[in-house]
């Protein structure tokens, strides 16, 4: 009989999925190991060698940690229903003019949803995953707060979550820094795996490159693109783009335009194919309202208040207000925030606590 119950571990193969693994079987958890195949590499169209939580080599690993340590390990194929939900959707949000966020749309919709299936069916109380994050019950609510380390926290893609989700999680390394969880992986004699390289990218887009994985999907519709026009603020053309998916607002580089100075995509507008070119300061803005939103500390937003507001992964949040705006929330930021992104996330925390969040619908 184990100590504290059973427990399901999304294992990736990589570092901190493992970690939280052994660390949980140590303390007299029964550990079920779980790796989720959501893609292959081949289907991407990509050159680029099999690496990360996908491939062969990272699903050996985490079997690899399973049998060294004596507790069960499973792989559960949910290509299909990542490639209907995630992929197609960061394809559609692209083709609509604004920039997805995949990493969300998983967490929310694929994992936790496969995580909790897989955990009834084995019979555990509980399920873990590798997330630099914190949960814990206050006032009857799950609360996400930051991980401890702050250039590893990841509570940023957590907020989609649900509460039913969240009652049954655990994040292991959510308290320490990463060179702990390094030196950790070490002392339990996973040396390779203690030097194994971080993984940023999109786990479908091995190269980082979403434009050739747009035009590799949906190419012949791009290409029908090619040619709207570059317009400024005034609606003056200024030449023209290769398709308006190919751009995300706070664009400068890769324009392939010359103006005599500085300009940024200010603005995407899908049904006249346009893309609106402007100034640095022209991307400022102090007001957006932000849809399909989950709340997590509150169980709702009953009259304005304070919060910071991230709108992107390593964004350090800006102060302002949030309000209910009927199912939204509308923010409005103490200063001007630059390139507030339509598709991207926007989350809300009160300290280092998460308070919801949702997907930014449009600015002022």
């Amino acid at each position: 009989m184990s100590k504290h119950g059973r427990v399901l571990v999304a294992m990736s193969g990589g570092i901190d999925s493992s970690v939280s693994a052994v660390l949980l079987h140590e303390q007299g958890y029964e550990v079920v190991g779980l790796t989720m195949k959501t893609w292959d590499y081949a289907s991407s169209g990509s050159s680029k060698k099999e690496t990360g939580c996908c491939s062969l080599d990272s699903i050996n690993d985490a079997r690899g940690i399973a049998v060294d340590k004596g507790f069960p390990h499973y792989i559960l194929d949910i290509r299909e229903e990542f490639g209907g939900h995630v992929i197609n959707n960061f394809i559609e949000e692209y083709m609509a003019g604004r920039t997805p966020n995949p990493c969300v749309k998983c967490n929310t919709h694929i994992k936790w949803d496969a995580l909790l299936k897989r955990a009834d069916m084995l019979n555990c109380e509980f399920i873990a995953t590798g997330h630099y994050a914190k949960v814990r019950e206050e006032q009857g609510r799950y609360v996400i707060s930051k991980g401890k380390d702050d250039w590893k926290d990841q509570s940023y893609v957590l907020w989609g979550v649900t509460q039913a989700c969240l009652s049954r999680t655990i994040f292991p390394v959510g308290g320490y820094h990463k060179p702990e969880i390094r030196q950790m992986a070490a002392e339990m004699g996973f040396h390779d795996l203690a030097k194994k390289a971080e993984s940023y990218e999109i786990c479908f887009i091995p190269d980082n490159d979403y434009r050739s994985f747009l035009k590799r999907q949906r190419g012949d519709l791009v290409e029908q693109l090619s040619g709207g026009n570059f317009v400024d603020p005034t609606g003056k053309v200024l030449g023209q783009h290769k398709g308006y998916p190919y751009y995300t607002i706070g664009q400068r580089k890769g324009l392939e335009i010359a103006l005599g100075k500085p300009a940024y995509v200010i603005d995407i507008q899908p049904k006249t194919n346009t893309v609106v070119l402007g100034t640095e300061e022209d991307l400022q803005r102090q007001e957006m309202l932000v849809k399909d939103v989950n709340l997590i500390k509150y169980s709702r937003i009953e009259r304005p208040m304070e919060a910071v507001t991230r709108i992107r992964y390593k964004d350090k949040g800006t102060s302002g207000m949030i309000e209910s705006i009927g199912p939204d929330i509308k923010v409005t930021f103490h200063a001007p925030v630059s390139a507030v992104t339509p598709g991207q996330s926007a989350v809300f925390y009160e300290g280092d606590d998460v308070i919801g969040g949702g997907f930014i619908v449009k600015t002022d």
